[in-house]
C-alpha cells in the first residue's frame, strides 16, 4: 500500500484515518474519535471546509427543496450545513454508531443508519434527488465503486456531489470511474474542479459535481 502524503497537521487522528485498513478499522477509529472530531477540524491549524462548501455546490445545483442522502455523514457537518441553507429532508448513513450519535444531535436528518459503504447501499435505485459525500473518498476508506451505488440511489436528473481529495483523484481510480460511467451514459460529469479541503494544512479536493441521466 502506498504510504499517504496528505498533510495531517499534526493530528494523529487524521493520521490513523488515512492509513485504515478497512471498514472494522475504520469503525474502532470513528468511535474513539466521534466526540471531539468536529472540534479538532473546526481548529484554525485545520481548517475543515470542505463540509459547507460542499452543501453550498449542492444548493446551488439542486436547490434546497430536494431529498438527500448524506453519505458517510460523520458527525452530521454536511448535514447540519444544508439545514442551514433550506434543505429539510435530509437522511444519513456512516459505518461508525459513535458519528452517528452526533449526528443525531444536529437535528438535521430525517433517519440516520449505521452503513458500510464498501458494500452496495440498502436503499432502492432513484431514491433521492441528491447524494452528498463529504470526507469518505480519501486514503484508507471507500473506493471509486461507490460512485456507481451514488448513481443509482439518484432519481434521473438528480445530483451526486463528492469531495475526492486531489491526490488520490487519478492514483485511486476515482476519474476512471467518473469516465466509466459518464461512457455508459448514465451520468454527466458537470464539473471536478479542485476546492479546498482542508485549508490550514492546503490539503484539497476534487468537487465532483455529477448528474444522472
Amino acid at each position: 500500500m502506498t504510504e499517504p502524503t496528505t498533510p495531517s497537521g499534526d493530528n494523529t487522528y487524521v493520521e490513523r484515518a488515512y492509513r485504515l485498513g478497512g471498514p472494522d478499522d475504520a469503525r474502532a477509529l470513528y468511535d474513539e474519535w466521534a466526540k471531539h472530531y468536529d472540534a479538532d477540524l473546526a481548529d484554525a491549524s485545520q481548517g475543515y471546509v470542505a463540509p459547507a462548501l460542499a452543501a453550498e455546490t449542492l444548493v446551488r445545483v439542486a436547490g434546497p427543496d430536494v431529498t438527500v442522502l448524506d453519505a458517510g455523514c460523520g458527525t452530521g457537518l454536511v448535514g447540519a450545513a444544508l439545514a442551514e441553507r433550506g434543505v429539510r429532508v435530509i437522511d444519513g448513513m456512516d459505518v461508525s454508531e459513535g458519528m452517528l450519535e452526533q449526528a443525531r444531535a444536529t437535528g438535521a436528518y430525517r433517519s440516520l443508519q449505521p452503513v458500510d459503504l464498501t458494500r452496495a447501499l440498502p436503499t432502492a435505485a432513484d431514491e433521492y434527488d441528491a447524494v452528498v459525500c463529504v470526507g469518505t473518498l480519501t486514503h484508507g476508506h471507500v473506493g471509486p465503486a461507490v460512485l456507481a451505488e451514488f448513481v443509482r440511489v439518484t432519481r434521473p436528473e438528480g445530483w451526486v456531489v463528492a469531495t475526492i481529495l486531489d491526490d488520490i483523484w487519478e492514483s485511486g481510480g476515482y476519474r476512471a470511474e467518473v469516465d466509466r460511467l459518464v461512457g455508459q451514459g448514465v451520468t454527466e460529469l458537470v464539473s471536478a474542479e479542485t476546492a479546498p479541503y482542508r485549508s490550514g494544512v492546503g490539503v484539497e479536493a476534487r468537487m465532483l459535481v455529477l448528474t444522472v441521466r
